[in-house]
């Protein structure tokens, strides 16, 4: 199994070394108790032992490290080291939510969403998926743009969901990409631009291994677009597509 999502990077006046950071989480540094544990759970510098990462985790979401708490969260949802318990996966990606924790809190929008571990709530779901979403996480920018798009739990507004998925788009979602391209091609939120379209889905389909829209499909969307742009304007969007850097629109 693969590392956990994310530990906080350790300061430069923090130990960095194995046997430095298992004594300072012998001593209660909650940071380098999240480190440890995911030292453990990678394999990195130590052997690995599931068992002993969850109980590092352990040590240091009890003291409020909110990657901690995720990554215990996420030990609980797969049963890797612990008995998979969805309940208790749910109370600590809540804990990592209301510390702040983005991905916590987009975790926990899911699980609303679809009544794992928690009670069935749109509004609870909306409401992290929100919270992640404002703190730029693009997952959670791209939830909210289907939400709004389909109606899910909100009522149905192209804009919003035009403006989300514009925010995970720039952050390089494949997937954001894809339905951006789709707004600018039916104009629907965003002025009709059939360039702008092509654009979009020219970027989607550099990352397609990342998406959920499969490779085959996005090239022929590509395919069926291109027929109606000149040479010209394809050209231009497609070099456009080769330049472009995360973080612009």
């Amino acid at each position: 199994m693969s590392a956990l999502l994310y530990v906080a990077p350790l300061l430069a006046a923090e130990p960095h070394t194995p046997a430095a950071i298992q004594e300072a989480a012998a001593q209660g540094d909650a940071r380098a108790q999240a480190t440890l544990g995911e030292m453990y759970h990678s394999g990195t510098g130590v052997v690995r032992n599931a068992q002993e990462a969850a109980k590092w985790f352990l040590k240091a979401a009890e003291q409020g490290n909110s990657s901690a708490q995720f990554s215990l969260g996420l030990l609980y949802e797969l049963g890797d080291g612990v008995p998979q318990d969805a309940s208790k996966a749910a109370e600590w990606f809540r804990k990592a939510a209301e510390e702040g924790n983005s991905v916590a809190q987009s975790s926990l929008g899911r699980r609303y969403s679809e009544g794992d571990g928690l009670p069935q709530d749109r509004n609870e779901s909306l409401r992290w998926f929100r919270k992640a979403a404002e703190q730029g996480d693009d997952l959670a920018q791209f939830t909210l743009g289907e939400m709004y798009e389909n109606g899910e739990g909100v009522a149905q507004n192209s804009q919003e969901a035009a403006h989300w998925y514009q925010k995970a788009a720039a952050q390089n979602n494949p997937d954001a990409q894809y339905r951006l391209s789709l707004l600018h091609e039916q104009g629907k939120g965003v002025a009709k631009d059939l360039q702008m379209a092509y654009f979009w889905l020219s970027l989607a389909s550099k990352h397609a291994h990342y998406s959920e829209t499969n490779a085959p499909q996005l090239q022929a969307a590509k395919n069926a677009l291109r027929k109606h742009l000149q040479p010209a304007q394809r050209e231009e969007a497609e070099t456009r597509a080769d330049n472009w850097q995360p973080g612009k629109p």
